[in-house]
């Protein structure tokens, strides 16, 4: 794939902003290693080989007479007795944290628990980890979702102008209006909660912050020469704002989204640590710092979690300068 001159120029500037370079490699590797989630924390292990084959409980669930137990529920490789007969006849490869983020296993941090267990007894590290991934995931879905509500409506706007233009500002300025946070908290208590739900209800209000820069974008870019010669051709609209207008557009919008990601998984976490946001049990930053908040006595709950959520929206402060320095006209002129 050949690069434009242009395009050269901005990966140049993006690079030349040291922080924000490394910053999108440490996020990179650091959502790469939340997604693979189960294979660094759970209380299956990666491989057992038992009686000269090989099983994989961690894709697989295998009954506990399939290592010799009396049961045929699913194995609890952390019963005394299933490991004992796996030792006998075979072995195991554990994960690096041998607990999920819905194990029991109460006790302070030590060499086994690393960073210790809630006041649910879960696992600090793992509940961290999954809980990581959730917020990421949560981010860039509802950043995927605003970003794509709020370039058609701004697209809208500022394309077709005049009466079109007003309507939409004034509705704009009517929903902008609303006490979004008590909406959120009301909406949040009254849905049944779960990941999905709070999805929607956060992108009602999360598409607004885009219609104002992509409305400006289309209101500069509409009397081009080449926009007013392809209305004189018989051009459809819709193919003019896709083809011509969209793409120069988007320029703009795309320094954006890093800061969106980072806004949404606050929203996440501050609703979490409200008890409006996910469902109790879910492995969630928020709510770890909410029992942080409530057991001053473990001061690594909160700490942890304040750590956590610090790095990771920093991360996405970064990378967002470094994209806006890259498409920064000034800094990537001939």
């Amino acid at each position: 794939m050949t690069l434009t001159p242009l395009t050269r120029r901005r990966l140049a500037a993006f690079r030349a902003n040291r922080r924000g370079y490394w910053s999108l490699w440490i996020f990179a590797v650091l959502f790469l290693f939340c997604l693979t989630a189960e294979f660094w924390a759970n209380d299956r292990p990666l491989l057992v080989w038992y009686d000269g084959r090989p099983f994989f409980p961690i894709f697989v669930d295998y009954a506990e007479t399939t290592f010799g137990g009396d049961f045929a529920t699913p194995a609890d490789y952390r019963d005394p007795f299933v490991a004992k007969s796996i030792d006998e006849h075979g072995w195991m490869i554990w994960p690096p944290v041998h607990f999920d983020y819905k194990t029991i296993n109460l006790a302070p941090p030590s060499a086994v628990d690393w960073l210790g267990t809630d006041d649910d007894g879960h696992d600090v590290l793992a509940r961290l980890i999954y809980g990581l991934r959730v917020s990421i995931l949560f981010g860039l879905l509802l950043t995927a979702i605003s970003s794509a509500i709020g370039v058609a409506a701004g697209a809208v706007q500022g394309y077709f102008g005049g009466l079109t233009d007003l309507s939409f500002q004034r509705l704009l300025e009517v929903w902008n209006g609303l006490p979004q946070l008590y909406v959120l908290m009301f909406v949040a208590s009254v849905l049944v909660p779960g990941f999905w739900p709070l999805l929607g209800v956060l992108a009602l209000f999360s598409w607004v912050s885009l219609v104002p820069l992509v409305r400006a974008e289309f209101l500069r870019a509409r009397n081009f020469d080449y926009v007013r010669a392809a209305r004189a051709l018989g051009m459809r609209d819709r193919r003019i704002i896709l083809r011509h207008v969209l793409p120069n557009a988007l320029v703009a919008t795309f320094t954006y989204l890093p800061f969106i990601t980072s806004g949404s998984i606050t929203a996440l976490t501050a609703l979490d640590f409200l008890g409006l946001g996910l469902p109790p049990g879910s492995a969630s930053l928020g709510d770890l710092l909410r029992q942080g908040k409530e057991n001053l006595q473990a001061p690594w709950l909160g700490i942890t979690g304040f750590v956590v959520l610090a790095v990771t929206l920093s991360l996405l402060v970064f990378i967002g300068e470094a994209a806006r320095d890259a498409f920064d006209p000034r800094k990537t002129r001939l």
